[in-house]
């Protein structure tokens, strides 16, 4: 191990030190949290984890609310961010992910906090203690000021631990032995590799955690959608020279699922994960694209939609798909 990756090693250690030791404080939301978190540096798809899991909590009679750090949204304070005019965020302000997940869950309270008691707490204050029974903690694995009912950890299938070592030589955020935290471990993005390969990462996962349960989920391209928010099938996709780009954590995994649907990718641009773009990226893409339908990912589209975008550009939508044992699993047993 590097002296860098010591260093972040030693700081994960004494933070969690603190919290064994109740130095600091471990606080309890008046309502059943659910985690959903990972062990690598993003691309294990955690938003449409975190969304699937809450537009089904709401389907079977709980008044769940999304809990988000925010990456890179400029808003300290906790706040909401949803379509409602009275509570609309930009990405600027709320970070890309809290208003893709707005998007998508338009009767469900999404709020943006670095610490995500307090997060709760203003939730419950704004909406009504009665508003709210259950929390979906985004990005929540290493959250340790917040309590949670049940820890989710998802692993990335395409790319499950990278090299094994600790950021910044590796992508894990954390040891390996961290996994036996967890309550329930998903493998995701599981149709795009092999039988084995899913073999090979299951027990790799009982090295560390023989008890708890493995599920494996898929992210399925559902729909394209428009400037206008119209939706395209996916067949238009089929033999089609594309111009395609994404800013993400994972951007070959976007690319590969292009490439199953039948996409021709004549050009494929990357940009750091959470890039925000400028009106200038987007000229240029259109310049470099010409007559080529432009794909991207929804997360992307996001921070697009507060600019100029061309009329030929397409957002691709994936969605968390499951069986329905795993939901049974985490919401099962828990009263409305």
């Amino acid at each position: 191990m590097g002296i860098l990756s010591a260093i972040y090693k030693t700081a994960l250690s004494g933070r969690s030190l603190l919290y064994r030791k109740g130095i600091k404080k471990t606080k309890k939301l008046p309502a059943k949290v659910i985690s959903i978190g990972n062990l690598t540096l993003g691309g294990t798809g955690k938003t449409p984890a975190v969304i699937a899991i809450a537009q089904e909590a709401k389907k079977r009679g709980f008044k769940p609310c999304v809990l988000t750090r925010g990456y890179k949204g400029k808003t300290k304070k906790p706040c909401l961010s949803s379509k409602d005019k009275k509570y609309f965020l930009s990405t600027q302000l709320a970070g890309d992910e809290p208003v893709l997940m707005a998007y998508r869950l338009k009767d469900i309270p999404v709020v943006k906090g670095q610490n995500r008691f307090l997060a709760g707490v203003y939730a419950m204050g704004e909406l009504g203690v009665d508003a709210i029974n259950m929390f979906i903690l985004d990005d929540g694995f290493q959250h340790w000021g917040l309590y949670r009912d049940i820890d989710i950890l998802l692993i990335d299938a395409s790319n499950p631990f990278g090299n094994e070592r600790l950021f910044p030589e590796g992508i894990l955020r954390e040891p390996l032995d961290a996994m036996k935290r967890a309550d329930i471990i998903v493998i995701t993005k599981a149709d795009m590799v092999s039988k084995e390969s899913i073999s090979a990462i299951t027990q790799k996962i009982k090295q560390f955690n023989t008890k708890t349960p493995i599920y494996t989920a898929s992210h399925k391209p559902t729909v394209l959608l428009n400037t206008s928010g119209e939706t395209r099938e996916l067949e238009m996709l089929s033999n089609k020279k594309i111009y395609a780009f994404a800013g993400i954590a994972n951007p070959s995994y976007f690319k590969k699922v292009l490439t199953s649907k039948g996409a021709d990718i004549v050009q494929f641009k990357t940009y750091r994960d959470h890039y925000n773009y400028s009106q200038r990226d987007i000229n240029k893409i259109k310049k470099d694209a010409g007559d080529l339908e432009i794909i991207t990912t929804e997360k992307d589209f996001v921070k697009l939609s507060e600019l100029d975008m061309p009329e030929n550009i397409f957002a691709l939508r994936v969605d968390f798909s499951i069986d329905d044992t795993f939901y049974n699993h985490i919401l099962g047993g828990i009263s409305v």
